[in-house]
């Protein structure tokens, strides 16, 4: 058994079987893992970080979409509820997540985690902890406030529709530095000005002593009693697809599981980890997406500039009904051939004008009705691939419509000469007249798109053992002594905003506590 060097390890270059000891594996190299990897390096602790995506640099971002889904996103970016009615896209190599998303920074808004205490049994995190936190992870990563000259066209139509009709909305808070509005965030920063993992907290961690195995997919957690003894891996080949052979035990004294809201479940269902409440894998949120493709006479090209950089806010609370947000999603090529209905003719002539399109998105709050849960990751036998399923409640159909009608009435309001649903086929409404149309419409599985981008829970943390997967106060598994899960799998709802903030936030909170735990 042996020590691996601080710095990436890419175990397709492994020529052997590797046997490693440490004193903590992370599992994940995203938001949570990451961070948790860099504040319990510095505190002294041998860190080794396990990772099934590949580690890329600056020189292999070219901006090229066939290149970023299959190398940078779960399942090729093909990743589905098992109806296939949810399309999920969720980020896979070092850095995690951060690599591809589009750099939109909220703090978890108060309100949500003050539910948290009085619905969860949440007592160990509380606002006025994590604020210290919030504000060191924003220095970190250069966390700073869009000014309004630097919206691009396609996040200034959200704003102009919104202004014109009295909805607020404001300017979001992005983790750039040196931004060249390229326009690629979801395809990795070909200029590092993304102040992703990659580039911040997983450098911090490995000079601090840190390793990192890339292209290594945790297969199961060995337990012996109450305590996690190995963690079981298999290198994979340079694609990420294919298992080379060649075995990876680590030997831990602490596990932290950081592989994301579906993947963390995942890892624990194939472990067979003790859930004598049937927690595991339970109210996992996916802040499921409707969209909505406002057509402009002038041209948008919504394909350069900041991804996102307006949001609004102000349908969040509904009561009884289920909350929603407004954002913008960029207008590539293959993402929007790929979100776009139709077939033949029209969807070439749809794609024909793509530069005149903005991509509006209502983002449903999910978790915060008793009807409306989430859904459920489970494994699949042989594979232990997850399988996400996903019943999507009538009261979430209704929030789904109502915020489509809210996008049109946006578009329109901001000069659009038509718009169009998620539909397949596709509602055209030809002014703000048509809007009522899209009462009409079906509002099932597979009849209008949805996405996710955002996935939470899973792994819901509680101090009640009834209630959640781990307790609050260093997210430590209930019933595993030494295995403690931090990232957003743990959310006992969804936030309400974009996740990552939320996830580094907690997370550095929590391991500052986890490294006194494991060096005592």
């Amino acid at each position: 058994m042996k020590a691996l060097p601080a710095g990436v390890t890419e175990a397709q270059t492994l020529a052997e079987d590797l046997e490693v000891g440490c004193d903590v594996v992370v599992v994940g190299s995203g938001p949570g893992g990451a961070v948790t990897a860099w504040r319990l390096a510095e505190a002294g602790l041998q860190v080794v970080v396990v990772e099934e995506g590949g580690y890329f640099t600056k020189e292999r971002f070219r901006g090229r979409e066939d290149e970023a889904y299959p190398f940078l996103y779960q399942d090729g970016g093909q990743r589905t509820t098992a109806d296939l009615a949810v399309t999920i896209m969720q980020g896979k190599a070092v850095g995690g997540g951060s690599v591809v998303n589009w750099t939109t920074c909220f703090r978890t808004p108060e309100d949500v985690v003050d539910h948290w205490h009085q619905k969860h049994e949440v007592k160990g995190i509380d606002n006025a902890a994590l604020r210290p936190s919030f504000e060191a992870m924003e220095k970190r990563l250069n966390v700073e406030k869009v000014p309004l000259e630097l919206v691009n066209k396609n996040n200034r139509s959200l704003w102009d529709g919104c202004e014109k009709l009295g909805i607020k909305a404001d300017t979001i808070s992005r983790n750039v530095l040196g931004c060249a509005q390229s326009g690629h965030c979801g395809h990795g920063c070909p200029i590092d000005a993304k102040q992703s993992m990659l580039i911040t907290c997983l450098p911090d961690a490995m000079r601090a002593g840190a390793a990192v195995l890339s292209r290594a997919r945790v297969e199961r957690l060995e337990l012996e009693g109450s305590r996690v003894v190995r963690v079981v891996a298999a290198a994979l080949d340079g694609f990420g697809l294919s298992p080379t052979g060649k075995k990876i035990t680590l030997k831990p004294r602490f596990v932290v599981v950081s592989g994301g809201a579906i993947n963390s479940p995942a890892l624990l269902l194939r472990s067979g980890a003790p859930d004598p409440h049937d927690r595991l894998g339970r109210r996992t949120f996916l802040h499921p997406v409707v969209a909505s493709v406002a057509m402009f006479a002038e041209k948008i090209e919504g394909w350069r500039g900041a991804p996102q950089s307006v949001a609004s806010h102000q349908y969040a609370h509904r009561g009884d009904e289920v909350g929603y947000f407004l954002e913008v999603a960029p207008v590539h090529p293959m993402l929007g051939s790929l979100s776009m209905g139709g077939f033949g003719p029209t969807h070439r002539d749809n794609m024909k004008r793509i530069a005149h399109m903005a991509g509006h998105i209502a983002i449903s709050i999910d978790g915060f009705h008793d009807d409306v849960e989430g859904g459920t990751v489970s494994v699949q036998s042989g594979s232990g691939a997850p399988i996400v399923d996903y019943p999507i409640a009538e009261r979430q159909w209704r929030g789904f419509r109502d915020g489509q009608k809210v996008l049109a009435q946006v578009g329109f309001a901001a000069g659009a000469v038509e718009v169009m649903t998620g539909h397949d086929p596709a509602l055209v409404l030809k002014s703000v007249d048509d809007v009522g149309k899209i009462d009409d419409m079906p509002w099932a599985p597979c009849k209008v798109a949805v996405f996710s981008a955002h996935q939470m829970g899973g792994c819901g943390m509680s101090d009640d053992a009834k209630k959640g997967v781990v307790r609050s106060e260093d997210l430590r598994h209930h019933q595993v002594d030494n295995l403690h899960v931090v990232d957003g799998s743990t959310f006992p709802t969804s936030l309400g905003v974009n996740p990552q903030m939320s996830i580094y936030g907690l997370s550095h909170l929590v391991a500052g506590r986890l490294a006194t735990i494991m060096k005592s």
